[in-house]
């Protein structure tokens, strides 16, 4: 276990992530298309991405320099032992939204131990807010105390997902999961930044996020929000492996019940 002062890392995670997401506002601000680049299939990135991690990674390692780091672009150069104590970030979680001018986008930052993270922070810089939390600490945003909606059946619930835009091979099921969830809940959303999905159900803005094919980055911190605002996460199996297989569950009261519904069609 750490022996680091969670809670004022973390007061030092939302100044850092601030930071880059004044940036992230300056360059949407005179943002050109031709700046875009392919890294696969309708898998985008742009030097925004790039230059706001390099950001990231200096202030990081000058807070915490013995953590490696686990970065969605790749920019520090050097692999890091997943079962050691990392920076997990995502520049940019919301790359399509940002270069569509879509002001749905946001700063993820987690530090974990292993696969657990102990500390985190997404920063939405299009509604200024700084969603929070560190191990034991609870969640926060703009520095007041979040937690999971009360809602405890998924026909009271408004329910986050995402779309796979690349990996196609579960679009069966993943349909008859929409279909099913369509009928049974107040609605489904798609917003387009899991960091920010997840955020949103700590904060009992959604009752619950599911999503396969999903990177550390985009989760580190949202799901230790989750966790600290008093809801439940897995992944698929109702296990803990989520972090780095890229299948997730979170929510408040309704998280079984979900979870029963994906089941049903996954394989």
């Amino acid at each position: 276990m750490t022996t680091h002062n969670l809670a004022a890392i973390t007061t030092q995670l939302c100044a850092i992530a601030r930071e880059a997401g004044a940036f992230l506002m300056q360059e949407r601000a005179k943002f050109q298309r031709d700046a875009i680049e392919y890294k696969g299939l309708n898998n985008l990135v742009s030097y925004v991405d790039k230059e706001t991690e390099k950001l990231l990674v200096a202030r990081l390692r000058d807070l915490l320099p013995e953590a490696g780091f686990i970065t969605e672009e790749g920019t520090t150069g050097t692999e890091a032992d997943p079962t050691a104590l990392n920076w997990i970030i995502d520049p940019l979680d919301g790359t399509a939204n940002f270069i569509h001018n879509l002001p749905v986008f946001s700063v993820s930052i987690g530090l974990a131990e292993g696969k657990t993270p102990i500390a985190g922070v997404v920063h939405d810089p299009n509604r200024d807010e700084c969603f929070s939390a560190w191990q034991g600490g609870g969640a926060y945003c703009n520095d007041q105390k979040i937690s999971v909606s009360p809602v405890q059946t998924l026909g009271e619930s408004l329910i986050a997902t995402g779309f796979p835009y690349y990996t196609f091979e579960q679009m069966q099921p993943y349909l008859h999961i929409l279909e099913s969830l369509m009928q049974q809940t107040h609605g489904l959303r798609r917003m387009g930044s899991a960091a920010i999905d997840l955020a949103y159900v700590a904060a009992g803005r959604f009752d619950a996020f599911y999503e396969y094919n999903l990177n550390s980055w985009d989760m580190a911190a949202g799901v230790l929000l989750v966790r600290e605002a008093g809801g439940t996460v897995t992944d698929f199996d109702n296990g803990n492996e989520f972090l780095f297989r890229g299948d997730v569950v979170a929510g408040c009261g309704v998280h079984g019940e979900l979870l029963r519904v994906i089941q049903g069609f996954w394989k």
